[in-house]
C-alpha cells in the first residue's frame, strides 16, 4: 500500500524582509525546503503518517512521502538508493550494517498472537505451544483447550519485519507451515476474524475488537508489559539511513530531530507505540 503526503505550498507573493518575494523565497531565509522519502514497514504506517504530517506543518517548504511495502522491501530502497529513510520494523541484518546502513532505532511494539472469536475456551498460550501450532505439532484447537476444530495458521509473508522477529523470538525460523501468508499487519487481522479457527500474529498496536489476543506465558499483551519487558513477543522499530544521523544532510538531520522530541514521541505514542529515546553515540 502506497500513500504520499505532501506539504501545503504557498503561491501567494508576501513581504519577507521588507521586500516582495514568492513563499519559496521567503522559506529559503525563514526555514527548511526539500523532500524526504520514507519507504518501508506497514506496522509503521500509522507512525509514519503521524510523524510527516506533523513535522510538514512546522516546516511547510517540506514534503514527506511514505511508501508502505514492507521492512525488506524499504532496506533494499535504502541500499539502492531511491530512499532517504529505510522504515523497518525488525532489527537489521548484518548483512545491511555491512552495506552501510545505519540502525536508528525510534520505536518499540509488541507481536500480538490473535484468534478467530469463534475459538472459545483459548484465552493464554505458551511459547512452546505457539510454536507447536505454527510449525504443524499441534493441529486442533482441542490439544490446548479449545473446542474440536482445525487450526488455520495465518502469517505475514517473507521477508516481514513482523515475520521475522516472531520466528526468531520462538526459535522456529524456517520451520512454519503457513495456510496464508499476507502482506502486513491488517491483511492478517482481516483474514483471522473472518476465517473461523485461525490463529495469527500482528502488530500489538493494530489489533482491533474483531479478533481475540491472547495471553503469552501468562503476560496480557499489552503496551505496559511491552514496555516493561515481561512481555517476550516484541519488536522494534527502525528508521535506518546510509551512515549515521549526524552524516546526513542538514534536512535529515533535522526530521530526525523531530522525530526524536517531544512532539515527536506524542505522534509515535498516538500511533499506539512506545517511544525510544536517541541513541547517545
Amino acid at each position: 500500500m502506497i500513500r504520499k503526503f505532501a506539504g501545503k505550498k504557498l503561491a501567494a507573493v508576501i513581504v519577507c524582509a521588507g521586500l516582495a518575494v514568492s513563499a519559496a523565497g521567503c522559506a529559503k531565509e525563514a526555514g527548511l525546503e526539500g523532500n524526504i522519502q520514507l519507504v518501508g514497514s506497514t506496522s509503521m504506517e500509522q507512525m509514519c503518517i503521524g510523524l510527516s504530517e506533523a513535522y510538514m506543518e512546522k516546516e511547510p517548504e517540506v514534503t514527506v512521502s511514505a511508501e508502505y511495502v514492507g521492512s525488506t522491501a524499504g532496506m533494499e530502497a535504502l541500499l539502492g538508493g531511491s530512499a532517504d529513510i529505510g522504515t523497518s520494523s525488525r532489527n537489521l541484518t548484518q548483512e545491511e550494517k555491512d552495506a552501510g546502513a545505519v540502525e536508528n532505532i525510534v520505536a518499540k511494539d509488541g507481536i500480538a498472537v490473535i484468534i478467530n472469536p469463534a475459538v472459545t475456551g483459548v484465552t493464554a498460550l505458551t511459547s512452546e505451544q505457539i510454536a507447536a501450532i505454527y510449525t504443524g505439532k499441534i493441529t486442533n484447537w482441542s490439544e490446548v483447550g479449545g473446542p474440536d476444530m482445525p487450526i488455520i495458521t495465518i502469517g505475514h509473508e517473507a521477508g516481514s519485519g513482523t515475520r521475522d522477529p516472531f520466528e526468531e523470538i520462538l526459535g522456529i525460523v524456517d520451520q512454519c507451515h503457513y495456510a496464508n501468508e499476507l502482506s502486513g499487519s491488517g491483511a492478517v487481522i482481516v483474514r483471522v476474524a473472518e476465517t473461523e479457527g485461525a490463529v495469527g500474529y500482528c502488530s500489538l498496536a493494530l489489533v482491533d475488537d474483531s479478533v481475540v489476543g491472547v495471553s503469552v506465558d501468562g503476560v496480557e499483551p499489552t503496551q505496559e508489559n511491552v514496555q516493561n519487558g515481561s512481555y517476550g513477543l516484541n519488536k522494534t522499530m527502525v528508521m535506518a539511513t546510509m551512515g549515521p544521523i549526524e552524516e546526513q544532510s542538514e534536512l535529515i538531520q533535522n526530521f530526525f530531530d523531530f522525530v526524536y522530541s517531544e512532539e515527536g514521541e506524542a505522534q509515535i505514542e498516538a500511533a499506539n507505540l512506545i517511544p525510544i529515546p536517541r541513541a547517545e553515540g
